[in-house]
């Protein structure tokens, strides 16, 4: 039996049509995951309906229909997964109920209950008023653009099909199960003092205790569950929480910092002298030790990333080798798969460690147990040390002029053929010739050297994305910036884009 109709998409909170009707605004769903302000975006009716979508995709694509679900701290979280429950029960799934979760025990409960899909209710590290579910049929993979199209089909034409014999069970004692599966290498010898710091998210129910079992001497900071986010927002890329972290770490004489985002499926990471290391140099980092392990290992990081990566003397004195895709968590990990790589790295702060570090999805607390046994290998230096022991590049933040959703995507192409077009004429950038681009993210055009240039549309903003890293020094780093300026300035539909660096 077909729904009686597709949801609404313009609804008034308090109102008598709110109440008595199914409300989704087709906005909410993004290239890999979904994402509503819940109540004035989607209410509970919707939610069903997501969840009679789901159930409906699962079975036309021929998967069994065992669903996982699980939601983060939020106060109208739970209400939200028994909403997204009710509709996968209606379209003839069976529900494997886990209760609270960080996203990547979502994940684990696929491999430890033999289940091959996934919905995790959670809006990560947005601010309070956000929902959104993640969601996978293909474990250890999650949705990436294709599904997330079919997904929403079936959701706004209302062709979700309702099916008898679904049911639900609550799965009990799960957390001590995934505690298990992360420590069985057993606890590290070294005695390490950790900063664990949560911003009161879900991962301050689990990350302090499963790094206590590694052997760890843990400081908790913000790991008290609130709801509110009464301090900042858990997002281990904000400089207010890495400021905290830094500050934990100083105050507390601690050999590093580890900051989780708001459903623990991101890692943060301060050093023992209070630096802030960004995700894709601490990538390098953990690549140099992977690759120490597991003769010529290969990784997969995304195109934001620090061209150490290709570049870094040691990695290839291990014979490793990078391939750099699409930034976002869907495609790393699927990416990471196909290639049978070791580790996918996104800039974000999204790794995803396989075996025989990790099942091939990204896990904060996975990640923080990786810096930790580093250090136990490290015969006792310490996390600056290491991070000393990187060549030095100078990068710009990651940059967002404003490009309307309509004109993103042709603006990028525009740019693709310019900078083609500057590598075939051997055309000078900051004194060198492009050695080499890539065009599977908008285009990043790099230097024999290393350094690089990176304009893309962003996946969910009407946004592009901007970034230059130079390996010479600040001032080469300015002279890419301002040939990505120069060509930016040629495009009437981006926005004032004056940033100075």
């Amino acid at each position: 039996m077909l729904i009686s109709q597709p949801p609404e998409t313009d609804l008034i909170p308090n109102s008598l049509a709110f109440e008595a009707n199914a409300f989704v605004k087709p906005t909410g769903f993004r290239e890999y995951d979904a994402r509503w302000l819940f109540e004035k975006e989607i209410n509970l009716y919707g939610v069903q309906a997501i969840g009679l979508g789901l159930g409906t995709l699962i079975h036309e694509r021929g998967v069994r229909p065992d669903v996982v679900v699980a939601h983060d701290f939020r106060h109208y979280s739970s209400s939200i997964k028994n909403a997204l429950i009710i509709g996968l029960i209606d379209s003839g799934c069976h529900v494997h109920d886990i209760g609270l979760a960080i996203t990547p025990m979502a994940y684990y409960a696929q491999f430890e209950l033999d289940v091959p899909a996934v919905a995790m209710v959670t809006a990560s590290h947005n601010e309070n008023g956000w929902t959104g579910i993640k969601m996978g049929m293909n474990r250890p993979l999650t949705f990436g653009p294709e599904e997330m199209l079919a997904l929403k089909g079936i959701v706004m034409e209302g062709r979700g099909v309702a099916r008898s014999g679904g049911s639900v069970r609550r799965i009990e004692g799960l957390f001590e199960k995934y505690k298990v599966d992360l420590l069985k290498n057993g606890p590290i010898k070294r005695k390490l003092k950790v900063a664990v710091v949560c911003g009161n998210g879900t991962a301050g129910a689990f990350a302090p205790e499963v790094l206590r079992g590694l052997g760890c001497d843990v400081v908790e900071i913000d790991c008290e569950l609130d709801h509110r986010f009464p301090n900042y927002n858990p997002n281990p890329e904000d400089m207010k929480m890495l400021h905290v972290m830094s500050q934990a770490v100083k105050k507390h004489g601690c050999d590093v910092g580890l900051g989780f985002d708001g459903d623990g499926d991101r890692l943060g990471v301060v050093d023992n002298e209070c630096h802030e290391i960004f995700a894709d140099k601490l990538g390098v980092m953990i690549a140099r030790d992977m690759a120490a392990q597991i003769p010529n290992a290969q990784f997969v990081v995304d195109v934001k990333s620090t061209g150490l990566f290709k570049s870094d003397p040691v990695l290839r004195s291990l014979n490793a080798s990078v391939d750099y895709w699409k930034t976002g968590h869907s495609y790393i990990k699927a990416r990471t798969k196909e290639l049978n790589a070791v580790a996918g790295f996104e800039k974000s702060g999204h790794f995803f460690l396989r075996q025989p570090f990790g099942h091939g999805y990204d896990d904060g607390i996975a990640s923080a147990i990786t810096i930790c046994r580093m250090l136990d290998r490290a015969q006792g230096r310490s996390m600056a040390d290491l991070y000393r022991d990187l060549p030095l590049t100078y990068a710009t933040p990651t940059m967002s002029p404003h490009c309307g959703d309509l004109e993103k995507y042709g603006v990028v192409d525009s740019l693709i053929e310019l900078i083609q077009e500057a590598k075939k004429s051997e055309t000078k950038i900051a004194g060198q010739a492009i050695a080499s681009i890539n065009t599977v993210n908008g285009i990043r055009f790099e230097f024999s050297d290393g350094s690089f240039g990176l304009v893309r549309a962003s996946s969910n903003k009407p946004e592009l994305v901007v970034v230059c890293e130079s390996v010479v020094s600040a001032a080469h780093m300015k002279e890419i910036f301002s040939y990505v300026q120069s060509l930016l300035s040629q495009f009437p539909a981006i926005g004032a884009f004056n940033q100075k660096i």
